[in-house]
Order: C-alpha cells, then structure tokens, then sequence
C-alpha cells in the first residue's frame, strides 16, 4: 500500500488534502527493524515520530524497580512518538519491534517544522488533531475518579 494512502487513514493526518499528504510522505523516511530491536527507550530524547506500517510494536513502561511492563501493542496504521513533534521531550516510555521485518516511516521533528512553515495549513490541520486527541483522553482519565494526572 502506498504510503499516502496509510497516512490518509490516520487519524492525526484527518482532514488533510491528498497534495499536503504527499507532503508529509516526502519528509517521511522507511525504517525497518528486526524482532526484539529497540526502537528508543523510555526517557532517550523525543526526535522523532513513528507510522507503523508492517509488523507491531510493543509500548512499555519502566515500573520503578528495575522491570517494565507492556501497556499496549501498536500495529499497521498506528503512529506512535507524536509528542516529539510538539516538544521534543523525553520519550514516555520504550517500544521494541516485536514482529521481524517491522516496518516504521519516521517523520523527524526538524522536517516537521520546516513542512509547517511552508505550509502553515498542515500544521493547523495536524495541531488541532492532536489537541483533539490529548482532550479525549484527558476526559477520559478524568472520568474513571481511580486515574490520577
């Protein structure tokens, strides 16, 4: 599947053109990883985001004492690393390719940049879908009175 046709189907990319796709594909860069390869640790510098589209990744979390637990797999069309586009903080938590041959696009941070101040309209488009994003599931947590923030 062409990559523009993935990135159509994901939801951050919501409301964007076929041409402003084409944009965000061209700044995109393949990476492939082998099973049990790790593709940034919990607390490594945020650079960059990630578009799965072959193969899983794992999301794990460090628990405080040495170990990790998983909190959630990510397959095709998921993109993960989003936050590194807005603050290039530290990395929430590590992902490992659990599938051989996973196959990632990354859109780096300073690429990302560069694409919105040519075309400030990606930016807008992609900004509010991620604030929308960040407000779901803030309200979410604020729902369940077990969640803490």
């Amino acid at each position: 599947m062409e990559l523009v046709q993935v990135l159509a189907g994901v939801a951050l990319c919501s409301g964007l053109s076929p041409s402003q796709l084409a944009s965000l594909a061209a700044i995109s860069h393949r990476e492939v990883y082998k099973t049990d390869a790790v593709i940034f640790n919990q607390n490594d510098a945020g650079e960059k985001m990630y578009l799965i589209t072959r193969g899983q990744v794992e999301i794990r979390l460090n628990d405080g004492s040495g170990g990790n637990y998983t909190t959630i797999y990510l397959g095709q069309g998921q993109i993960f690393g989003e936050m590194a586009l807005l603050d290039q903080g530290a990395r929430s938590a590590t992902v490992v390719a659990i599938e051989e041959e996973t196959e990632l696009y990354a859109i780096s941070a300073d690429a990302f940049v560069n694409l919105c101040q040519a075309d400030t309209a990606i930016g807008y488009i992609i900004m509010r879908n991620m604030a929308l994003d960040l407000s779901f599931k803030l309200r979410h947590q604020n729902l369940d009175p077990s969640a803490s923030l």
